[in-house]
């Protein structure tokens, strides 16, 4: 029988979930099937998930979302409120409900109001919020419905400094029965935000393995005029906490003294409606450029598709993350470093927030102390003269693989139920 092994972290209670498979009967305690007043009616658990960031939106907490909704409809029918324009690109088996607006202060209402009524006539075992930002929305949908509230909280979530986000959003997070961590960082901000450990569960989110396809790569390379240069790629929004701007004034010039030919390639655009994420835009990370002598260096692909992000990791031969230490905005996680080690594709990063969890130093990459910008630019030219094997970095990204990541999501929100009850499902009526 293939069950998840639970492992204490701390001595505060908080757990953290690991695949595995043992024999005989799983652990018993704390397992909800359904919400008390549907037990005797469904076998499978449902989940109520409310969360802004979905696709059409672009962005990592957006590509997390869908998945998280993906996996956990094999262990609970799965229905989601998410923004206009989702329902067209919900996952199979996830019947999703537009909140029908993409703006978000309209979104809060309107998914407040969307959640309750769901929830109180459809009965889900389980609320959860994508991020701390639908907390107050999840944790009210689950205490007139019945159901359990749970939070994936991501670091940011934790330290918003704003009086009225910290009076009303932060203490729904501190409501919620099962408060989800992406990392150990996130876990220590958690517990200082006042959120009982014992609630907390740690579950690093995942990474999509995936195929290999040398054409793309090679269309990648001609479509933005890259020839055979060393790449460096970074992946993500501009903003402060990245520190796209500061590498290429203190690291990429020392890179070019060295290899004259490197070209970095900055693929993303600066935020929009984050909860509190300062941004650089892109033409003042150019100024910096042509200020150290590296504008010709560096280009700009702005977002890109699915697919054309795996070309360029495939493409390139270092990520960097240079993420930098911004009081009141920490790294959660640094989902990139893991995307870019599925990839075969080793990170160059910090050591701050969330990214030691994410970069296996010597493994999936190098890892540096904070600000330090000439041991990061020579760890970024020891990987370009001496790679990493692909292999190990692959294999350490295997262990953040979807349907692993889907059974500790599942573990820690308390669902079980076996894959034959799944088969016809019901979900509430549109």
């Amino acid at each position: 029988t293939s069950v998840l092994l639970v492992k204490p972290v701390d001595a505060r209670g908080s757990e953290t979930f690991a695949c595995g498979t043992m024999g005989g009967e799983s652990p018993q305690r704390n397992i909800v099937t359904s919400s008390p007043k549907c037990n005797q009616m469904h076998r499978t658990p449902r989940l109520l998930i409310i969360t802004r960031n979905l696709p059409p939106l672009i962005g990592g907490m957006e590509r997390l979302n869908w998945h998280i909704a993906q996996e956990l409809s094999n262990y609970a029918e799965v229905t989601v409120i998410g923004p206009r324009g989702s329902a067209a690109l919900a996952p199979p088996r996830v019947t999703i409900h537009e909140a029908r607006t993409s703006k978000l202060s309209s979104f809060l209402v309107r998914g407040l109001f969307s959640g309750i009524v769901i929830a109180r006539s459809w009965r889900p075992a389980v609320v959860l919020a994508g991020s701390g930002l639908t907390a107050p929305l999840v944790v009210l949908a689950a205490k007139l419905s019945g159901a359990k509230s749970a939070v994936y909280t991501h670091g940011l979530d934790l330290v918003v400094k704003h009086p009225v986000y910290r009076m009303v959003w932060l203490r729904f997070i501190a409501r919620a029965d099962i408060v989800l961590v992406n990392s150990s960082a996130t876990r220590e901000l958690a517990v200082q935000a006042g959120i009982d450990p014992h609630r907390i569960r740690l579950v690093h989110p995942g990474v999509a393995l995936p195929m290999n396809t040398t054409a793309e790569n090679e269309s990648f390379r001609q479509q933005h005029h890259l020839g055979d240069s060393k790449l460096l790629i970074s992946v993500g929004r501009l903003t402060q906490r990245k520190g796209i701007r500061e590498f290429v004034r203190g690291v990429l010039p020392k890179v070019v003294a060295r290899f004259p030919n490197c070209r970095f390639v900055v693929v993303g655009g600066s935020p929009a409606n984050a909860l509190a994420a300062p941004a650089q835009s892109v033409e003042s990370i150019r100024e910096a450029a042509a200020e150290a002598g590296v504008a010709e260096s560096v280009v700009f692909v702005g977002s890109v598709s699915d697919q054309e992000l795996s070309a360029a990791f495939r493409s390139a031969d270092v990520h960097v993350f240079p993420v930098r230490e911004v009081p009141g905005d920490p790294e959660g996680f640094g989902m990139v470093a893991i995307e870019a080690a599925a990839h075969g594709l080793a990170t160059v990063a910090y050591r701050t927030g969330g990214v030691p969890d994410a970069v296996s130093d010597g493994r999936s990459g190098r890892l540096v102390d904070p600000g330090d910008e000439g041991d990061f630019a020579r760890a970024v030219i020891e990987l370009l003269d001496q790679p990493l094997e692909p292999e190990a970095t692959v294999a350490f990204a295997r262990g953040f693989a979807w349907d692993c990541v889907g059974k500790r999501l599942a573990r820690a929100l308390n669902l079980r139920v076996s894959q034959d009850v799944l088969t016809g499902a019901s979900h509430p009526p549109n």
